[in-house]
């Protein structure tokens, strides 16, 4: 399976859970240069919503 890891050449969001009792796992990096980790169910979605509120396509609705 090929790395899903974002990268500053490849920005993104990727989550992973791997089973229902496992805790799940993100990582974020940006366009403009911010990167952010977060293991826990409740961390990884704050990460989540952080990156999807401020980063990746907010930067295209708000001109940053």
């Amino acid at each position: 399976m090929a790395d899903l890891s974002p990268t500053a050449d490849r920005p993104g969001l990727h989550v992973s859970k791997p089973s229902p009792n496992a805790p799940a796992t993100g990582s974020a990096v940006c366009h403009c240069g911010a990167t952010a980790t977060a293991a826990g169910d409740s961390q990884v979605r704050a990460l989540v919503e952080g990156y999807t509120a401020n980063h990746g396509a907010a930067h295209g609705r708000t001109g940053r």
